[in-house]
């Protein structure tokens, strides 16, 4: 009689394989080795649209201004500028002109300010023959450019001429004057005063009117 519970045959060992851990791994690092490849290709990518970015930015930079004018325009312009340039003819006459305006002698004083500049009285005297401005203005001891600007309307002197001349005085001689007295009395030489009334001698008649010059040239 055979057992109820027949044992079982040939029944095969269980064994634990490693197979699947190792695939598992090698899969995880292709998935690594992958990504890790993708993202140095996405790098070079992007690092080569900067460079090629900047050298675009470059090659703008680096290109010549143009005109937006054309021929016509530019011609237009350049004859404008030489039409506005001054012609060399002008030039010289607005030179000359400038020139004129320097070489224009200046206006003289008026002649009633330089007389009261140099104060005295003033005297009119007849010019006679040979009597210059210089010969007149040293005997009044004065300035010859004085004497001709309080006669800014006679420009050479001839004989007849009414001169204008200032003095310091004009004394009139009265009993005991004598030349010496009297240059005393106006602090002026006597010699002075001789040479301003055309005097050779130290003497003067009683009524007489004496010229009295300056002490000093004016």
């Amino acid at each position: 009689m055979e057992d109820e519970n027949p044992k079982k045959r040939n029944i095969r060992p269980t064994e634990k394989s490693n197979l699947p851990v190792i695939t598992l791994f090698v899969l995880v690092l292709l998935v690594l080795a992958m990504l890790y490849v993708g993202y140095e290709y996405i790098s070079d990518d992007a690092t080569n649209s900067e460079e090629l970015t900047s050298a675009a930015a470059d090659t703008t930079e680096e290109k010549p201004v143009t005109s937006d004018m054309t021929d016509d325009e530019e011609e237009e312009e350049a004859v404008v500028a030489v039409e506005e340039r001054p012609k060399a003819s002008e030039k010289k006459e607005e030179e000359k002109k400038e020139e004129t305006k320097k070489e224009e002698p200046k206006k003289l004083e008026d002649p009633k300010v330089i007389a009261s500049k140099i104060g005295g009285r003033e005297i009119t005297r007849t010019v006679k023959s040979g009597e210059t401005f210089s010969s007149l203005a040293s005997k009044y001891n004065l300035t010859t450019e004085t004497l001709k600007s309080l006669n800014p309307s006679i420009s050479e002197l001839k004989a007849g001429d009414k001169l204008k001349i200032r003095v310091k005085a004009v004394h009139t001689v009265g009993p005991g004057d004598i030349l010496k007295v009297v240059s005393g009395k106006y602090d002026v030489s006597k010699e002075a005063i001789m040479k301003a009334n055309g005097k050779s001698k130290d003497m003067a008649s009683r009524g007489e009117e004496l010229v009295i010059p300056f002490p000093t040239r004016r």
